[in-house]
């Protein structure tokens, strides 16, 4: 269970010191006719009811119909809205708000059907530009022109970036996160262990070893185990990337059974049925940051997103927490990047609301705006260069502002890893085929982490599903 007093954000469910180039896919080609038959998919799967009431933007004139997940980030932003938005501009915003696994299908399928159930929707990097490329998103360049206040050129380039296709944007950041390694420092200054600003995962094993039953019922790490593409293999992709593995090379040949994701996967899974956590299969984002606010564990690796529950008011572990760079092994960095965006429905008649709304949600005002009623560790960063002036944000959120900030500039998409890629994404590969390729081969890992078999078996039926999606692309 998450902990009591902040719940989780969703699981990103996932760096490097060179600016990024558009994480956008071309509209033409492997990328259009994948996104076509993921189109067809989900046009079979949502046509019973996908329309809704109300036709195109539903709800009525000065309504707008937003569809997002059910992160405590989201969850604030519906309380403010009447108040402020509403009181502001007099439209008034209609939620629904669900889970990430039911928020995706159910956005996927209006989308796809271009129903106009609903105006906005959150969204995420992975998603972006493979509806961009099939025309269901309303590209934003010309409200951005007209809204000098809003500030793009604010939008952390990484991130920023990353919601850009073919030079259009299509989306605008609620916050973004990448991923680090988080320690307690109390327990690590108590066995006299000392963590590197920028550790390999060989140092990460050798302390996890040194401060597992450092404290009682503690183990050294917690790392995700549960099935789910953005679940366990959203932090193994990154170990994936950083020992020298990739799921496709550049020519779409799979790699998964080569010896460096073997050796980076018998890694991941030897290293958290050594020192990780009980249940480890069946652990995610929610019971890692559980476990390390609880005292039950010395290390997390995950997305940066954590730390604001570890840095709650009323959090145990609050004060106590160190935060370092992603570990790495054969690369500069490798945390990485994910963010919760807003964009707009192709069918929507409502842009221009749509836009007002955007640029209220994701604009500087409403940091503000959190910060002076939520605290500032609640306020959903990782999106623009100027929350890192903010003075009262900087001593909040000190302990990992910086190191967050970094993360997320060093990150690049499109080269993660020792060779050129077919497709960007560092935690995750950015084709519409990678949910239920990621998804089964999660399942694999999950079950050598549960000792149900082993770590070569797993990459072997892994390699089998990868080849069919490889003789579509080729």
């Amino acid at each position: 269970m998450p902990s009591p007093y902040l719940p989780p954000p969703p699981t990103p469910r996932t760096p490097r010191p060179a600016p990024v180039r558009a994480f956008a896919p071309s509209r033409r080609g492997p990328v259009r006719r994948a996104a076509g038959a993921l189109a067809a998919l989900l046009l079979l799967a949502g046509c019973a009811g996908a329309g809704g009431e109300g036709g195109i933007g539903g709800g009525g004139a000065g309504t707008l119909n937003v569809l997002m997940v059910n992160n405590p980030q989201m969850v604030q932003l519906q309380k403010l809205t009447a108040e402020h938005f509403t009181e502001e501009t007099g439209i008034k915003v209609e939620f629904t708000v669900l889970p990430e696994n039911d928020v995706r299908d159910k956005i996927g399928q209006d989308f796809s059907n271009q129903a106009g159930q609903y105006d906005v929707a959150t969204i995420s990097n992975y998603e972006v530009p493979i509806y961009a490329a099939n025309d269901w998103l309303h590209p934003l360049d010309e409200h951005i022109a007209g809204d000098a206040a809003f500030g793009q050129d604010d939008i952390l380039p990484p991130v920023r970036e990353s919601l850009t296709v073919d030079g259009s944007v299509y989306a605008e950041p609620f916050y973004g996160e990448s991923s680090f390694l988080m320690y307690r420092m109390d327990v690590f200054a108590k066995k006299g262990l000392t963590m590197p600003a920028r550790p390999t995962w060989t140092q990460v094993a050798e302390l996890a070893a040194k401060a597992d039953g450092a404290e009682p019922g503690m183990k050294g790490i917690c790392l995700r185990g549960l099935p789910g593409w953005g679940e366990v293999m959203a932090p193994l992709t990154t170990v994936v990337n950083t020992f020298g593995g990739t799921w496709f090379e550049k020519d779409w040949t799979p790699g998964l059974t080569s010896p460096e994701f073997r050796k980076a996967t018998e890694f991941y899974v030897d290293l958290v049925r050594k020192h990780g956590q009980a249940g480890a299969a069946q652990s995610g984002y929610a019971e890692c940051l559980n476990n390390m606010t609880q005292g039950r564990t010395a290390m997390w690796y995950d997305a940066t997103a954590g730390a604001a529950g570890l840095e709650a008011a009323g959090s145990p572990v609050k004060g106590k927490v160190g935060y370092v760079a992603a570990p790495v092994e054969r690369t500069r960095s490798s945390g990485w990047l994910y963010t919760w965006a807003w964009g707009v429905q192709k069918a929507s008649e409502k842009s221009g609301d749509a836009w007002k709304f955007i640029s209220w949600a994701s604009g500087r005002g409403y940091e503000r705006l959190v910060g002076e009623n939520a605290g500032w560790a609640a306020v959903p960063a990782g999106k623009r260069s100027s929350t890192y002036a903010i003075p009262e944000y900087r001593k909040e959120a000190g302990a990992f502002a910086e190191v967050t900030r970094e993360a997320i500039a060093a990150a690049d998409p499109r080269n993660p890893g020792v060779q050129p890629r077919p497709a960007p994404g560092i935690q995750f590969v950015a084709i519409p085929e990678f949910t239920d390729l990621g998804t089964r081969v999660s399942q694999e890992v999950s079950a050598a982490i549960a000792g149900r078999t082993s770590v070569g078996a797993a990459l072997d039926e892994g390699q089998k599903l990868a080849e069919k999606v490889a003789g579509g692309r080729r």
